[in-house]
């Protein structure tokens, strides 16, 4: 008998109370945007289609007050993506710092390069086309294609998905990985003007980072205390399965960031030893982490010529 084969699984659409929940948010949480959002130059009017892709990239999995300097010098540095194609992939990882997962400095480094030689220097505006560029997926392409070009997209990173879950599911948090019900939720509360459109995710997305957080939500100081499900539902416990934070201590993670940095610190090619020596790990754990980077384009040279960033 043939094993029977699963195709994927079908998209719910929201039932009408959540449709009704979510028509009741999109007026107080405009309000409270306005007079409560930060004051980010990637928000600014004047802010180029690139400054906010470059942002948009950079705040993946990092703190706002860890990009903001960085974000600065990087403009002032690369104002166009033809600059950073042009000074190429060392020293786009040099002056990604300690961000972290300076994979993506490396991912930026593309698509400025397919921007300048495919798009004649311009971030595209069709969401399609962002996301045909190297290293950009659905999110950011949503995201530039909304804050940028002021399109109408749906745009659901890690807080708009919290605030969802939460004022319009009744749940304490969303689930562990981005659902397809979860998508078209976000899709059916998308208000249809693309100007209330924009406004509806950058609010949404703002009161996640700053009052529907993860932890400790100040609900006594959310705009949508009273239509939130979750508030009327009184705050329930998460029932999933226990969420544990990344560990960072003794990962290979931290053990690259140690080698990237010395390679970023150093005045010339360092050997393997001091390589090894620099990743404060096992040998072992130091030379797959090595052999990850030199893999990832992260670094390059061998034993002979010594190890350095890339060129």
């Amino acid at each position: 008998m043939a094993a029977r084969t699963r195709g994927p699984a079908p998209r719910r659409a929201p039932d009408d109370a959540a449709l009704r929940r979510g028509a009741a948010l999109a007026a107080p949480l405009a309000h409270w945007y306005a007079r409560h959002a930060r004051d980010l130059p990637w928000r600014h009017d004047d802010c180029s289609p690139w400054g906010v892709l470059v942002s948009e990239v950079m705040l993946q999995q990092t703190p706002v007050v860890r990009v903001l300097p960085v974000w600065t010098t990087w403009m002032e540095r690369w104002p166009t993506p033809a600059d950073l194609a042009d000074a190429g992939p060392g020293a786009a990882v040099r002056a990604w710092g300690r961000l972290g997962y300076p994979r993506r400095a490396l991912r930026l480094v593309d698509a400025a390069t397919a921007i300048r030689d495919h798009h004649g220097g311009e971030v595209p505006s069709d969401e399609e086309a962002l996301r045909s560029l190297p290293g950009i997926g659905e999110y950011t392409a949503a995201a530039v294609a909304a804050f940028a070009f002021g399109q109408r997209a749906v745009v659901v990173d890690t807080n708009i998905r919290r605030v969802q879950a939460r004022a319009v599911s009744g749940r304490a948090l969303p689930a562990p990985s981005y659902t397809a019900a979860e998508r078209a939720l976000a899709t059916a509360l998308l208000p249809a003007g693309a100007a209330e459109s924009v406004r509806w995710n950058i609010s949404t997305m703002e009161l996640g980072a700053l009052v529907c957080t993860a932890r400790n939500p100040a609900c006594g100081q959310c705009p949508l205390v009273d239509p939130c499900a979750w508030v009327a539902a009184g705050s329930p416990q998460d029932d999933g399965p226990p969420r544990r934070g990344q560990a960072w201590a003794g990962t290979d993670r931290q053990a690259r960031g140690r080698i990237v940095q010395a390679l970023r610190d150093a005045d010339g090619p360092l050997s393997r030893e001091q390589v090894l020596t620099a990743s404060g790990a096992t040998e072992m754990q130091a030379e797959r982490c090595l052999s990850g980077l030199l893999e990832d384009g992260l670094a390059e040279g061998d034993d002979h010529t010594g190890y350095t960033l890339p060129t």
